[in-house]
């Protein structure tokens, strides 16, 4: 019985397949035309869109490669590093740096290889590799009457292996002739295929500001939460009003980014054993609350987090007056985020916030490689003692429980006069690893 679709931001959201499908079924869907996302899905065709519409791009091929020799030909000209990439790709998937000549026939065979395991399509493109470039992005919105806009700017530079792991709304450390150099770019790509809708445009930029089009997203960010928060919009609301015909909500003049807010990726892998992915039953999941705070998951104590799917399981949003607000709040609500049965990026994300590269703004795609190391929490005398009493704690509850109420006991005590707060507060140390 439904009319529409939103999509979200998984893989159907740029499926212009699926778009079609959904329009001969009668369905609206929620996003841009077929055609946009063809025009700006496939990397290659995205870059030649971009190039005949005077938008400036890395340097590299417009074409997918497939001979050796002339990949090492296009390679020399342009200059090692270089980058292989996905034709069809995102998320990091089928990415390759190479460094010398020698190392890059087996990095090209290797992005191949996943491209097409995780596309079903093996085309891999190059491009000059932008040597310690900060990763922006524009959200931009476009409706059916002719109007476009760009919401601000985001970074996106803590990334491990390709995937974004904090981003901040609006960019740190970038002139205001930057921010609307790039604005203006963004919304003259959308124009360039006529987009209607949300999208987002990526940017390398380099430490002279100069930034260059890497690709297009045809749909919502993952960290569209960050502009929302910033700016004090409805991205989703934007969308909906949009697709049924209004035009947009808002002008380029009233979009100002009133707040700092900072977006944090829970995932469910063990950054102290080399990031492995920890599928399994969320035997504790608590999350936290106060000005400023905001929590988009999809997950509860007792569920089972699946490894079928994309380790994200909740992102922490923190909305600040400024930077410096914003970062505290973070740095209280990661103290406060309580989860036990799975590992969690949790340590790493309390880490980089106190890291004085990330405090200072700025920084790189290779700031968690620049950062100090994140080190495994020793378990210390104090903190085995902590065990020691909460392990007997909890065997006291159990055999009381077994056991009826003893006449005139209050509310809130465990076992001899024990205060339930007393224990929470000793079962939070122990799950933050403190």
């Amino acid at each position: 019985g439904a009319d529409a679709i939103h999509p979200g931001y998984g893989f159907l959201s740029e499926n212009a397949g699926f778009r079609e499908e959904c329009e001969a079924a009668g369905i609206l869907f929620i996003g841009p035309s077929a055609e946009a996302m063809r025009l700006m899905g496939e990397k290659t065709l995205a870059r030649r869109t971009m190039i005949a519409a005077g938008v400036s791009v890395v340097p590299g091929t417009a074409e997918p490669m497939s001979d050796p020799d002339e990949l090492l030909r296009v390679a020399t000209e342009i200059g090692f590093p270089v980058m292989l990439k996905a034709a069809a790709g995102g998320g990091g998937k089928g990415m390759r740096i190479v460094h010398a000549p020698e190392d890059l026939v087996d990095a090209f065979e290797g992005a191949r290889r996943e491209a097409l395991s995780s596309f079903a399509d093996d085309a891999v493109y190059i491009e000059k590799a932008i040597v310690g470039p900060r990763h922006i992005e524009v959200q931009i919105m476009a409706d059916g009457h002719g109007n476009a806009v760009y919401v601000g700017d985001r970074e996106c530079s803590v990334q491990r292996r390709h995937q974004k792991v904090i981003e901040e709304a609006p960019a740190t450390c970038l002139s205001d002739a930057t921010r609307v150099a790039m604005g203006e770019m963004a919304v003259k790509a959308a124009r360039a295929v006529g987009y209607v809708g949300a999208g987002t445009v990526e940017c390398l930029v380099d430490a002279h500001e100069n930034f260059y089009f890497l690709e297009m997203n045809t749909r919502l960010q993952v960290e569209h939460c960050a502009t929302e928060e910033a700016f004090a919009v409805d991205l989703v609301d934007a969308q909906l009003l949009v697709v049924s015909g209004h035009p947009l909500p808002w002008s380029q003049d009233e979009l100002k980014a009133n707040f700092h807010a900072i977006e944090l990726r829970l995932h469910a892998e063990d950054p102290y054993e080399n990031y492995r992915p920890s599928p399994g039953r969320l035997e504790v999941y608590r999350t936290p609350a106060g000005p400023g705070v905001r929590i988009d998951d999809g997950v509860e104590a007792g569920q089972e987090v699946s490894s079928l799917y994309d380790p994200m399981v909740a992102k922490l949003i923190i909305r600040g007056e400024d930077r410096a607000q914003a970062i505290r709040r973070a740095r209280v609500a990661l103290i406060e985020y309580e989860v036990a049965g799975i590992a969690t990026n949790l340590p790493l994300l309390r880490h980089v916030l106190q890291c004085e590269a990330f405090l200072a703004g700025g920084y790189t795609t290779a700031i968690l490689s620049e950062i100090p190391p994140l080190s495994r929490p020793e378990r210390t005398q104090e903190v085995m003692d902590v065990a020691r009493v909460l392990a007997a704690l909890d065997q006291q509850s159990a055999d009381q429980a077994k056991r009826p109420s003893a006449a005139g006991a209050s509310d809130g005590v465990t076992g001899q006069g024990f205060s339930t707060w007393a224990y929470d507060g000793l079962r939070r140390q122990m799950t933050r690893g403190t």
